[in-house]
């Protein structure tokens, strides 16, 4: 093989790679589009649990449980795919500075998404691993999983304050206190001069309302997370597919190169007998 046939046989492989990668870029994309609709579905449930729980907790303040602050779980969504940066590098970094404020007591991590998995196991102790979505319509099915987790944890540990630890809309990483609940309304005013009207005692309604919460809260911050990761994959795979554009033209030149030079031997090679057939 020529090193211009070499050349052409890279070139191919390269643009077929390039194929792969920006139909990847696409399906990010039209998951980014899904996700809009989910996102904004989830978020208007959220905060309406949250307007409810403000209202009832300005008359009930006394119910909300006082979980000690050093009994921490960190929950952390991840990608369960690659190509999106240092997605999951910068959610174990900011984790790992997080604890370095803690007391010393070893906190518990839940950590969500394969590639999440292969860098953190190793890295910290006290860490369950459970797989995350690859699309949308998978995020369901992990919920019941990270609850069972929630739930087998308070019981080898007691109660347990909750943190979610994922990338927001921005991109940003974000902390978010998902249990206890609605500490942060203890002290606001009611917009009503009297209590809501309940058919269930106080303690039992702030037990549902906070079962409906943590699960709303939970998806929020999930499609919040893929729309970021899909939205990092989408710029991953944008430069990707630009390198190999500009690899593949450099190529292009490369093999048009030693073309030239291969019409321009052939051409002494036809001069030169045609000199030696005139002789």
């Amino acid at each position: 093989m020529s090193k211009r046939e070499e050349l052409q046989h890279h070139r191919r492989s390269l643009n077929e790679i390039r194929e792969i990668m920006n139909s990847m870029k696409t399906l990010a994309f039209m998951e980014t589009r899904k996700l809009t609709r989910f996102l904004g579905t989830q978020q208007a449930m959220v905060r309406s649990i949250e307007a409810t729980a403000a209202d009832f907790l300005s008359f009930h303040p006394e119910i909300l449980p006082d979980i000690p602050e050093t009994n921490k779980i960190f929950l952390l969504i991840g990608s369960e795919h690659g190509f999106c940066g240092d997605f999951n590098q910068s959610l174990l970094r900011h984790l790992e500075t997080t604890l370095q404020t803690q007391p010393q007591k070893e906190a518990l991590v839940i950590a969500v998404g394969h590639k999440l998995h292969t860098i953190i196991e190793n890295r910290t102790n006290g860490v369950t691993l459970i797989d995350g979505a690859s699309v949308t319509e998978e995020v369901m099915s992990i919920l019941n999983p990270i609850v069972d987790t929630l739930s087998d944890l308070q019981e080898q540990h007691g109660m347990l304050s909750l943190h979610g630890l994922y990338h927001g809309k921005d991109g940003a990483i974000v902390i978010e206190k998902l249990l206890p609940s609605f500490q942060h309304f203890v002290h606001d005013r009611s917009d009503f001069s009297h209590p809501p009207e309940l058919n269930l005692a106080a303690e039992e309604f702030l037990l549902n309302l906070t079962e409906q919460y943590l699960f709303a809260a939970l998806l929020e911050i999930i499609y919040t997370s893929m729309m970021a990761e899909n939205r990092s994959r989408i710029a991953h795979l944008e430069g990707a597919v630009k390198h190999l554009d500009d690899k593949s033209e450099e190529l292009a030149r490369q093999s048009n190169v030693l073309r030239q030079e291969e019409i321009i031997n052939e051409i002494e090679v036809i001069l030169l007998n045609n000199s030696n057939a005139i002789q």
